[in-house]
């Protein structure tokens, strides 16, 4: 009798201490997930202040952008130039829906980026031709999304 309680105690121990390692687990999960969602965020800050600044520490890019985005004529190295700078932009754009979706980025911060871009897609002619020339290039995801809320259904 005595072994038969004392094996009960021994099996209810052991069982709390399973389900309180589940528990720390899971809490460890969740910093983990967290952590995670900072760095992300921060890799995101990171790759717009370079695209940005990749203009405004370059002068004659910065023309060429300027130029590009209006629709103006760009020499054919030019227009290299520009639509490299662009496909980035876009890569940039693709990551962010990339991460949103996989819930890295949460809503309020993306439909800004997205107002953002919007914006800036109205703005500039040329980087919406390059869009239409390289949507293809791009996850099927991305091109419905780009599509009917920043670039406009039938615009391409």
């Amino acid at each position: 009798m005595k072994l038969d309680s004392l094996n009960r105690w021994l099996t209810l121990g052991a069982n709390v201490g399973v389900l309180m390692g589940l528990l720390l687990l899971v809490f460890e999960l969740n910093q983990n997930r967290d952590m995670i969602r900072a760095q992300t965020r921060n890799e995101m800050a990171t790759g717009a202040m370079q695209l940005m600044a990749l203009p405004a520490s370059n002068p004659q890019l910065a023309a060429v952008v300027r130029r590009g985005d209006a629709g103006e004529e760009l020499t054919p190295d030019e227009h290299f130039q520009y639509r490299r700078f662009q496909i980035a932009t876009y890569r940039y754009y693709e990551n962010a829906h990339y991460q949103y979706r996989q819930g890295m980025y949460d809503e309020a911060e993306y439909s800004k980026q997205k107002e953002s871009w919007r914006r800036y897609a109205s703005r500039s002619p040329g980087s919406v031709l390059i869009w239409c020339d390289m949507r293809p290039a791009f996850s099927t995801d991305f091109v419905e999304e780009m599509d009917a809320t920043i670039i406009g259904e039938g615009q391409c």
